[in-house]
């Protein structure tokens, strides 16, 4: 049998660079390359040791340089003239990570492989703002959705528990369909007025977020500030002012908050 080294799918979190595992911190560090996606940030690839290989396969809105296949395929490769490789992830691998595919792909050709979670973006988010994303009278359920499905299509979610309320949403790499998807929650029956919560770059220094309700979120959101990946929290829990800082509440444009952190 070949001998072959250990693939350590690793969670970088939301960003910030405290936020990062322990754990994670000491395998960036010790491993003999690192195979990373885009939204991993400077402040942690900073990490990798002087002399490591890294190989950005990184995808963006539109453009897929390196399919998942041959993702897969070059992780298998390495893995039989390295020790240990680090495949690198934003937020958790486990979630809109595709980190099942890989885990999958690298099981089947007989390679050791690990995960290591990493802090979501619905978390790292809500945390920055000291919102919880479930609180005790206002959201006893949470739902964690993608906002796109293959090439770019509306997925398919049932909205109807944001409609009854006590159910938090978070929508992930949803800012190309929002127009479709509010859609669909009102038609779901979702409240216009349902608070809503868009937030650009999530834990780090240029974090910009805007609060406002379902009706007014499409237009509310073109206000966020520069670049970056942006998250949305859609249910009550994103309009109490008893949980967010500075005391925003949402409800169309004269409650934006778009100040850098």
């Amino acid at each position: 049998m070949i001998e072959t080294g250990t693939v350590y799918l690793v969670g970088a979190g939301p960003g910030d660079l405290e936020l990062l595992t322990l754990k994670a911190a000491r395998l960036i560090e010790n491993a003999d390359v690192v195979v990373y996606d885009r939204l991993v940030s400077p402040e942690i690839l900073n990490l990798v040791q002087q002399g490591t290989a890294r190989i950005d396969v990184g995808k963006r809105p539109g453009c897929h340089p390196v399919p998942q296949d041959s993702i897969n395929q070059i992780l298998i490769k390495l893995s039989r003239s390295n020790k240990s490789i680090v495949r690198l992830k934003g937020g958790d691998p486990m979630i809109f990570g595709r980190g099942g595919e890989e885990v999958a792909a690298l099981q089947e050709a007989g390679i050791k492989v690990e995960t290591v979670p990493g802090i979501t973006a619905a978390q790292g988010c809500a945390a920055s703002l000291n919102m919880p994303l479930t609180q005790r009278g206002i959201a006893d359920s949470l739902l964690y959705v993608t906002g796109h499905s293959a090439k770019d299509a509306l997925p398919n979610i049932n909205w109807k528990p944001i409609g009854e309320k006590h159910t938090t949403a978070v929508v992930y790499m949803g800012l190309a369909n929002i127009a479709g998807l509010v859609d669909e929650m009102i038609c779901a029956g979702v409240s216009p007025r349902t608070p809503a919560l868009a937030i650009r770059n999530g834990t780090l220094p240029t974090q910009t977020q805007v609060f406002t309700n379902v009706e007014n979120l499409c237009n509310d959101v073109t206000s966020l500030a520069g670049e970056g990946p942006v998250l949305f929290v859609i249910g009550e829990a994103a309009g109490n002012d008893q949980c967010v800082n500075e005391g925003l509440l949402a409800g169309g444009v004269d409650a934006i908050s778009s100040v850098p952190r």
